[in-house]
């Protein structure tokens, strides 16, 4: 059945706005490549920050090193995680920003969010999870970060048990250039990444325990409450 996330994901995929008619800095040097996966009836969200070269090529969300490890994370197989029934994947930028002078990737393409993102979230309405992956995405979702990415993690127990619905969770970004933000914040694999597995599996379920308790020990939010994006400052 074609629906409004169907249609706008394939408006989007055919999206130059970046190369043809940016609004914020130079064009995109390549051919832009958008990538998006979900449909409908998802009910899991990863937002991500932008595609890397390996998803530029392969047309693949993580499938790299990261990728491998945000599945730990999850506690996802690759068949779970690319089943686009269960698992959207919206990044900030859903084309490959480009490299910059160090070799890291460019931030995603401002222009992609405010054009699309409000309406690829209007069409998953199944939503019952967002997994706000790195700055760019928390800065959207969650508003200004006084306290920087760091924390805005910590803070986790608090921005998961919001009354909103979809609920949001932080996470850094699952990159090995992390590696030294892991060792230093051992609360994140020890306290943060046990409830997420549980959400991720409940929500992956499609189960919510009596009351309105969700796996986590964390009240569901109520009937009616909304995401609503902000605008990155």
């Amino acid at each position: 059945m074609d629906t409004a996330f169907d249609r706008t994901a394939a408006r989007l995929r055919a999206c130059r706005i970046c190369r043809d008619a940016p609004l914020y800095g130079p064009p995109l040097p390549q051919e832009p490549r958008p990538i998006v996966q979900g449909t409908a009836t998802a009910r899991l969200c990863i937002a991500s920050q932008a595609p890397g070269t390996r998803a530029d090529r392969t047309g693949i969300p993580f499938m790299d090193p990261s990728g491998v490890r945000l599945r730990s994370w999850l506690g996802l197989d690759e068949s779970a995680f690319y089943d686009a029934s269960r698992v959207s994947i919206v990044p900030m930028g859903s084309c490959f920003p480009g490299l910059d002078a160090k070799g890291g990737d460019k931030p995603p393409r401002r222009e992609c969010a405010e054009r699309w993102r409000d309406e690829l979230f209007a069409g998953l309405p199944h939503l019952e999870l967002v997994l706000v992956i790195g700055q760019y995405a928390q800065a959207w979702h969650l508003g200004k970060m006084p306290d920087g990415l760091t924390g805005t993690v910590r803070r986790w127990r608090q921005i998961l048990a919001e009354p909103r619905a979809p609920r949001v969770l932080p996470l850094p970004h699952p990159s090995w250039r992390n590696n030294g933000w892991l060792k230093r914040e051992p609360w994140f694999e020890a306290e943060l990444l046990p409830v997420l597995k549980a959400e991720v599996a409940r929500v992956m379920a499609g189960g919510v325990t009596a009351n309105g308790v969700m796996a986590s020990g964390v009240m569901a939010a109520p009937a009616g409450a909304r995401l609503t994006p902000h605008p990155a400052a």
